[in-house]
């Protein structure tokens, strides 16, 4: 897979969450040289809910299902991505443990987006890195507030 193909896979998911930066061409090339492609197995756990971990992923391949330990029967699930969403998010705005488990279901691609070449983006094109900062800030609340309609109670 190669990034023109991740690429592709971002843009056209049709997803309420999906990573959608206002970049033009050159700034899609330069974010895209950022990233580091990885392969996962089936079952292998991509973040690890508890675990300290700042690097955020896009899924270029494959399906990967989120979900959380303990709680209510049931209550666990909370998401199937597909190709072209972004996890781990959370981890580009402040440190602390991940929330959630994020587990592959089939083999995957994934293109991950470590902390410190993130910053490295910042300082070589503060542009983009804010505007991919913007992205993945949208993302992240638009997720919480599916997150919290769920769990309000119906009156």
């Amino acid at each position: 897979m190669t990034h023109d193909q991740l690429l592709l896979a971002i843009q056209s998911l049709n997803a309420e969450d999906a990573f959608r930066p206002r970049f033009d061409p050159s700034q899609w090339r330069v974010f895209l040289q950022y990233l580091t492609r990885h392969e996962v197995r089936p079952g292998d756990l991509l973040l690890k809910q508890g675990e300290p971990d700042r690097t955020v992923y896009f899924l270029g391949q494959g399906t990967l299902q989120v979900y959380v330990s303990g709680g209510a029967p049931g209550a666990n699930k909370i998401a199937i991505l597909r190709p072209g969403a972004m996890c781990g998010e959370p981890g580009l705005f402040a440190d602390g443990p991940r929330t959630a488990n994020v587990e592959a279901m089939t083999p995957c691609i994934v293109w991950a987006l470590r902390l410190p070449r993130f910053e490295e983006l910042g300082q070589r094109v503060p542009a983009v890195a804010l505007e991919a900062l913007r992205a993945a800030g949208a993302v992240m609340a638009t997720r919480l507030r599916a997150n919290m309609a769920r769990q309000m109670p119906v009156t």
